[in-house]
């Protein structure tokens, strides 16, 4: 067997041993989506704080009325229902295209690592807005998503190690700029979840 064929058989071979380790089925067109409802969520969510003052006048006030928090958390938490749902059915979608099986060792890895800093941020996020410390909460979820992105990363692409990577990133800058939450929030979870599903999207899906 010539070294041509050998490298080949063996890079088959690795590829197959990485596609059994790795959950390829996410779908690129969920995070393309789960941006848009980002989008919408942060206009809501813009409208109902900073409505009636415009610019970025914005940056020198904080959130302390429960009525506007309750709206806002209600916003966030729609936002997160239609992201996880269409995630949901369109990795179905596409792992049913592809003949492959959505519940196995590697996406129970995928979950697990994603699922413990997402809780622990949950609770953290949960403690400091009952604390209120209003100011800190949009950094925290960056953060916190950032991390879990980059755990999970070790059971599907690489590329969401860098997605994870740039969200902390952002929740770094914005602890530095607590009155630009939104705007960090807009980027993190609205423009880079686009970009990056599209990037999936190309590079995968098709």
């Amino acid at each position: 067997m010539e070294d041509k064929e050998i490298y080949t058989e063996l890079n088959s071979i690795r590829n197959l041993m990485e596609r059994s380790a790795k959950f390829i089925s996410l779908s690129g067109l969920s995070g393309i989506m789960a941006g848009i409802y980002a989008l919408i969520g942060a206009g809501l969510g813009y409208y109902i704080v900073y409505g009636s003052h415009g610019g970025l006048r914005y940056r020198i006030y904080y959130i302390s009325e429960q009525e506007i928090l309750w709206k806002l958390f209600f916003i966030a938490l729609g936002v997160l229902a239609l992201s996880l749902i269409t995630g949901i059915w369109l990795t179905i979608k596409k792992a049913s295209k592809k003949k492959q099986n959505v519940w196995n060792p590697a996406s129970k890895n995928l979950l697990y690592n994603m699922a413990v800093p997402l809780f622990t941020g949950g609770i953290f996020i949960l403690i400091i807005l009952f604390r209120g410390y209003y100011g800190i909460i949009a950094p925290a979820c960056l953060i916190f998503y950032g991390l879990s992105l980059v755990s999970a990363s070790h059971y599907t692409y690489n590329d969401v190690k860098w997605l994870g990577m740039l969200e902390i990133i952002l929740g770094l800058l914005a602890t530095l700029l607590p009155g630009y939450g939104i705007v960090f929030w807009t980027i993190g979870f609205g423009i880079l979840h686009i970009i990056y599903g599209s990037i999936m999207h190309f590079k995968y899906d098709r």
